[in-house]
């Protein structure tokens, strides 16, 4: 897994937090120095703690699971959906439906309904409707598919949760812990990193800073992906394997079976015919000895 360096993260201008008036104690730990009333974050910290989220969402992809991206924030909502579009995840990047983990199965309900709204649409029986019902059932579409299309694939709850800004997210973060469910999270030095499972100390405003932190772990999840692809083709190959070699071993058995039975029929046969034709014995007579 290629590893970020020192270099990217400042160039990306991930180390600038917020004015010291803002800040959150409980981050003091990633604070690096002050400079003009702005909190610098310690970025070699930032490198270890990215180094562990990144190990730790590839274990949750290589095993199958999900991670729900979650960025409402207009700076983040493009490079979010860019990034993890590329390996399947589920993101929101619209409002957060309120109650999406503690409440999933009516979110569940209203992904059926988009998906019956798109059959309805897709029926010869569409055109018939009226000019004015065909538009309230398109507009209600487009909006289920705002805020829900992309998590239509999401089936259960996240194993995960990932996201950028804890306090404009907090909503979400909350329902992940009410659950339990491990949150991910970029943390700048405003917010309480006590909430988070997993904190990458960063700049959570600036977009290149965000766009580097989301590349790096949605590079991991990929990688945990196609490591989770090649040992289920390993696994396959030493299925068929074993079950060619399975098939060869039971050809063999049945061959030297049908050979031995063979051998013993021909030998049977042979006994038989030898027994026919050999000759029997000639009984010498006995002598009589004459009295003298």
């Amino acid at each position: 897994m290629s590893k970020v360096t020192f270099e990217q993260l400042l160039d990306a201008g991930v180390h600038f937090g917020h004015l010291r008036r803002k800040w959150n104690p409980k981050m003091a730990p990633y604070i690096f120095a002050e400079k003009n009333g702005i909190h610098i974050i310690d970025l070699q910290k930032t490198e270890a703690k990215l180094d562990e989220a990144c190990a730790a969402v590839k274990q949750i992809a290589k095993s199958g699971r999900k991670i729900l991206f979650v960025a409402t924030k207009k700076q983040a909502r493009a490079i979010v959906a860019e990034q993890v579009q590329r390996v399947g995840m589920p993101y929101v990047t619209e409002r957060w439906p309120g109650g999406m983990l503690t409440n999933f199965t009516t979110i569940r309900k209203a992904v059926k309904k988009m998906a019956g709204i798109e059959r309805l649409m897709n029926d010869k029986q569409f055109e018939t409707l009226s000019k004015r019902e065909r538009l309230q059932i398109r507009r209600e579409k487009e909006k289920l598919e705002k805020n829900l299309g992309s998590i239509a694939d999401l089936s259960r709850l996240p194993s995960a949760v990932f996201v950028v800004d804890i306090n404009k997210e907090h909503i979400a973060v909350a329902e992940a812990r009410r659950l339990n469910i491990p949150v991910f999270a970029m943390v700048d030095t405003n917010v309480n990193p006590d909430l988070v499972d997993f904190i990458i100390p960063s700049n959570d405003d600036a977009s290149k800073s965000i766009a580097l932190i989301v590349e790096q772990v949605v590079n991991a999840i990929e990688e945990g992906l196609t490591e989770r692809k090649l040992d289920k083709d390993q696994k396959d190959e030493e299925e068929v394997a074993e079950g060619e070699e399975k098939l060869a071993v039971d050809g063999m058995d049945e061959e030297e079976n049908e050979g031995g039975s063979e051998k013993n029929r021909k030998r049977g046969e042979n006994g038989e015919e030898g027994r026919a034709r050999r000759p029997r014995k000639a009984v010498p007579a006995t002598k009589k000895v004459s009295k003298k």
